[in-house]
């Protein structure tokens, strides 16, 4: 696992390389930052929880659950084992390093890894990365110049995507404010309805009590 002394490490490794004097302070900075956001990345979590298996949220205790898992989920890395990632070059204008090396990220992701929510297939359905050939999401990532970058940005991705889609279902349930404003208006409805039969019915009986007085 990286640690924070990994950055001691590299400028160890680097003064042993390059010798003594003046040290090239972009090089160094930039090694600094790789570290620094391999760092990040490995303060969160890396073990992703398992969502309840539920294909649908028919009740409120079913929206509790996923909202569980959600909160759960949002505070968790996608491991980059859980996912299948390949590497090529970055297309765009010659006479780039990023041109020539295997920058560019490719994740695929299969849409029925045991970690990706039921309730979720829906919407990851019908998003434009998903692909019906084989089944599997895939992302790209070309907008860092190193490998690790582009990958934590692939990763960030399909965690935002995956979260969307699990968020969905129950994104339109109504709040509390609402389902009272419609327990209002049925209410009235309710009292218009019996007005009117009440008012149906009277008029029969005034309708009866007539033919009598005609008799």
């Amino acid at each position: 696992m990286f640690s924070i002394r990994s950055n001691a490490l590299v400028s160890d490794a680097l003064a042993v390389i390059l010798g003594p004097g003046p040290r090239p302070q972009l090089f160094f900075r930039a090694a600094r930052r790789q570290s620094n956001l391999r760092i990040k990345h490995s303060l969160r979590a890396t073990t992703l929880p398992t969502p309840p298996p539920l294909s649908v949220l028919a009740t409120s205790k079913d929206v509790a659950a996923a909202r569980d898992w959600l909160k759960g989920f949002g505070g968790c890395s996608i491991p980059r084992a859980a996912v299948d990632i390949t590497f090529s070059r970055s297309s765009g204008p010659g006479g780039q390093n990023v041109n020539k090396v295997n920058t560019k990220s490719t994740l695929r992701c299969a849409l029925d890894s045991s970690w990706i929510p039921l309730w979720a297939h829906d919407g990851l359905l019908a998003s434009p990365y998903f692909v019906r050939s084989t089944r599997s999401i895939l992302l790209t990532s070309t907008l860092h110049r190193s490998q690790a970058q582009n990958v934590d940005d692939c990763l960030s991705k399909l965690h935002a995507l995956i979260s969307s889609a699990s968020s969905r279902p129950f994104q339109d349930e109504p709040s509390e404010v609402q389902r009272e404003r419609v327990r209002t208006l049925e209410r009235r409805a309710n009292v218009q309805r019996r007005l009117q039969k009440d008012k149906r019915s009277q008029t029969k009986r005034q309708r009866g009590t007539t033919r009598l007085d005609w008799d």
